[in-house]
C-alpha cells in the first residue's frame, strides 16, 4: 500500500517549499493531499509575489490523521502565520503528534508546531526569523540544513529542500 502524506497549506505558502516536496514525494511513489481551509484553489507567494495556484483536495474539516502517514508544513511566512490562528490547523498537528506520525516543517512551518506546543525540548530549525520564537518555546535551536528529532523533521529555508525531502522520504521508508 502506498504511503501518503497530507500537505497543510493556505493562500500564502512559499510555492518552492510545496511543490518541491510535494515532487520529491510523488516521484518516490508516495501520494500527496492538500488540505487548506477552503476547498478549490490556494495561490503560493515566489520571488515577492503571488505565484501559482495549488488545487486543494479536502478542507481542514474534513482531515483524518489516520488516513496519512506523514505531515508536510510549508513554509512562507503568510501562511504559517494564518494556520497557526486556525484551531483545527493546530489541532491536525497534536493529531500526528499523538499518532508519532512524521512532521515535517519549513521555514516558517515550524511556528505550527510552536502553536502546537510541540518543541519543548526538540531539536528542531527553521528560518532565521522564528528562531527566538522556536527557543522561547523551549526548543533546541540548531542553524542546519535539516534537523530531525524523533517524529518531526525541520529545515530552514527553500535551498535545504532536497535535504528536507530526503530525510521525510528516509522516514516513511522507515515505517
Amino acid at each position: 500500500m502506498s504511503k501518503r502524506v497530507l500537505i497543510v497549506a493556505t493562500d500564502g505558502f512559499e510555492q518552492s517549499e510545496l511543490e518541491g516536496p510535494r515532487k520529491a514525494l510523488e516521484d518516490a511513489g508516495i501520494e500527496t493531499v492538500v488540505a487548506s481551509l477552503k476547498a478549490g484553489s490556494i495561490t503560493g507567494w515566489k520571488d515577492k509575489n503571488w505565484g501559482d495556484a495549488v488545487a486543494v483536495n479536502i478542507t481542514l474539516d474534513e482531515v483524518d490523521a489516520n488516513e496519512y502517514d506523514a505531515l508536510l508544513l510549508p513554509g512562507g511566512q503568510m501562511n504559517p502565520d494564518i494556520l497557526r490562528m486556525d484551531d483545527r490547523a493546530v489541532d491536525i498537528v497534536n493529531e500526528f503528534d499523538d499518532l508519532d506520525k512524521p512532521i515535517a516543517a519549513i521555514c516558517h512551518g515550524p511556528w505550527l508546531l510552536v502553536e502546537a506546543d510541540i518543541v519543548d525540548g526538540r531539536t528542531v530549525t527553521g528560518w532565521p526569523s522564528i528562531m527566538t520564537d522556536l527557543a522561547n518555546a523551549g526548543a533546541d535551536v540548531v542553524d542546519e540544513e535539516v534537523a530531525v528529532d524523533g517524529n518531526l523533521i525541520t529545515s530552514r529555508k527553500p535551498d535545504d529542500i532536497p535535504a528536507f525531502s530526503k530525510a521525510l522520504i528516509e522516514m516513511l521508508a522507515d515505517d
